[in-house]
């Protein structure tokens, strides 16, 4: 749910140096049915990670079939009232909550009350946005659930503050915005997709979304303490959030359909069952095992843009990094974050297995993911006797690289994590990520694998870059940068090519700041608009998201407009020269921007 990056590109483009700890050595093997040593080491492993990232408590539950096999809490709900974390522990969920909304609307379509292939507008009376593409498909449900709608990701102005709006209203704000992408050409997560979904959930359904949740899923799951909600849960069973080790607020969520889930890992656990059964929950057949196959089918095998990159209704279906699990068939999975609060849900169909982790601090991003990858590949090994096979090292080729090579690659690459700049040195190419510098190696496969170097002198092993080649693709048109990992490529970024700077927009450069913060609770900071080496930047810090300040690359469309260049999460939204009460401002997302020293 959380800010604009994507998980599995922070874990190629973050630098995360290992502590000096080590980890707790993996079983060599593990028997038929002998869940007791999975949860023997993962519970060492959870131990481990959340000393070395800081994580107050962590929550787990392991489903076999229709088996919780293993549930535990770790750590601390509420470290000052002295409150352990347990299965029952309540957490907010953030994105998994995208995976109830899809249910939701599945349920709708199954009973005719909703046609997932016709415009959203056809539920959503009122819905507009503007598009600069001519003959475009219309928004559907269907592609805002596959993230392939084009509706810009996020509607940033309201998102967390102190008294949201209803999310309900949402819609009336997009008419002046612009659509990002042509609904299908590519992956573009959106929260701001789902929460228009959500709305268009509760007008079909012809009562609010909230209660047609609770009573269509949750209650009948069995879930009596899982709510749907823009706050925090406050019953004795929730946990405090965390910052940095010391209590802090997670303030309150507009956006209630796309994160606004609490809940616990057992809650959770009886949807992993109901998806491993069919779509069946007791005696009740929540979603037909018909439509659940269909939101577990990949939907964009025919989007050149996504590459290899999988993606049901709802579901993720198997990317790079630590969910890239073998031998288990598909794997189907949905991460979620809030500022404070992080989890992740992960289903094998084919073998029945599902894992829930869900933690209460801001820091635990990398630990949930890992923790329910290792438990659900160890719980494969025991359920039947399949091992991983041993992760792929990078295999070093030549050294040096061609001349043709360094052309190929060398440039401004547009990315989630802004813009990075691959240059030539004496020594080769550098990547420059987010204030580090990354050398890149050639691979024997003819890709780049990634090396940091310490001090700018020591080589420093990188788990999260194990494996990982980068290499570029040209498709549709468009030179993409893309990760490598087990014969498979992921885009996470495209090459920029200088464009023409209009008068208008060099006469905007300058430092600005938010005209009309309100009670947000999470600011862009330190916004500077500014043209270097033939492109125009933008660059901004959010403190709460992430450390240091990112750039990314605008291209100006008209005098008063211009678009964020790349594709993906993010990419293609429009920035806006507007007036109002005769001031000169920017506008984002509906933020307005003034410069300053005016």
């Amino acid at each position: 749910m959380k800010g604009a990056l994507s998980r599995w590109t922070i874990l190629l483009l973050t630098i995360c140096i290992a502590g000096c700890s080590s980890a707790p050595p993996r079983p060599e093997s593990v028997g038929r049915g002998d869940y007791a040593k999975v949860a023997e080491y993962v519970s060492a492993l959870i131990r481990h990670e959340m000393k070395k990232r800081d994580v107050t408590g962590l929550s787990i539950a392991l489903v076999d079939d229709q088996r919780v096999v293993w549930a535990e809490g770790f750590g601390y709900a509420d470290k000052a009232g002295n409150v352990p974390a347990s299965p029952e522990t309540v957490y907010r969920a953030g994105s998994i909550s995208k995976l109830f909304t899809a249910t939701a609307a599945m349920q709708l379509a199954e009973r005719g009350k909703m046609d997932i292939d016709r415009p959203l507008g056809d539920y959503l009376p009122g819905f507009s946005i503007r598009t600069r593409f001519a003959d475009a498909a219309p928004v559907t449900p269907r592609s805002i659930m596959t993230h392939h709608s084009g509706i810009p990701s996020d509607y940033l102005k309201g998102m967390w503050t102190r008294d949201p709006e209803p999310f309900t209203r949402v819609a009336d704000r997009l008419k002046d915005e612009y659509s990002a992408n042509p609904p299908g050409a590519v992956f573009s997560y959106s929260n701001l997709g789902v929460t228009l979904l959500g709305d268009a959930i509760g007008k079909a359904a012809g009562r609010d979304f909230v209660s047609h949740v609770r009573d269509e899923i949750l209650l009948p799951l069995g879930m009596p303490r899982s709510s749907f909600s823009p706050s925090v849960d406050r019953t004795p069973l929730a946990a405090k959030g965390y910052r940095k080790g010391a209590e802090a607020e997670d303030p309150p969520l507009r956006d209630v359909p796309a994160g606004g889930l609490n809940t616990s890992v057992l809650d959770l656990s009886r949807f992993v069952r109901m998806v491993l059964a069919g779509g069946k929950t007791g005696d009740r057949q929540l979603i037909n095992p018909d439509t659940l196959a269909e939101m577990l089918r990949p939907q964009n095998a025919e989007v050149p843009l996504d590459l290899d990159f999988r993606v049901g209704l709802g579901w993720m279906l198997g990317v790079p990094g630590d969910i890239d699990i073998r031998n288990g068939g598909p794997v189907a999975h949905h991460a979620g974050a809030t500022l404070l609060f992080h989890g992740q849900m992960v289903v094998l169909p084919e073998r029945k297995l599902g894992v829930v982790v869900l933690a209460n601090s801001d820091t635990a991003g990398r630990v949930v993911g890992k923790v329910a990858a290792e438990a659900l590949k160890l719980a494969l090994e025991a359920k039947t006797g399949d091992r991983q096979p041993e992760r792929e090292k990078p295999e070093g080729g030549n050294s040096s690289l061609s001349p043709e090579a360094l052309h190929r690659y060398e440039g401004w690459y547009a990315t989630p994590v802004g813009a990075v700049n691959v240059r030539k040195t004496s020594g080769g190419l550098r990547a420059d990520v987010m204030n580090r510098t990354l050398r890149l190696i050639l691979r024997i496969d003819g890709s780049l694998g990634l090396q940091y170097r310490l001090l700018g002198l020591f080589p420093v092993r990188i788990e999260e870059l194990d494996g990982v080649g980068i290499s570029r693709v040209d498709v549709a048109g468009r030179e993409i940068l893309a990760i490598r990992m087990h014969g498979r490529e992921f885009p996470i970024g495209e090459r920029l090519r200088p464009v023409p700077v209009p008068a208008q927009w060099l006469g905007r450069t300058g430092e600005y700041e938010i005209a009309n913060p309100g009670e947000d609770a999470v600011l862009p900071e330190k916004v500077r608009l500014r043209a270097d080496s033939g492109f125009l930047f933008v660059d901004y810090s959010i403190p709460l998201l992430f450390p240091g300040t990112v750039s990314f690359a605008v291209a100006p469309v008209s005098d008063d407009e211009a678009v964020i260049r790349g594709v993906g999460r993010g990419m293609g939204e429009t920035v806006r020269a507007v007036t109002v009460n005769g001031e000169k401002l920017l506008s984002y997302s509906g933020y307005l921007l003034r410069k300053r020293g005016k």
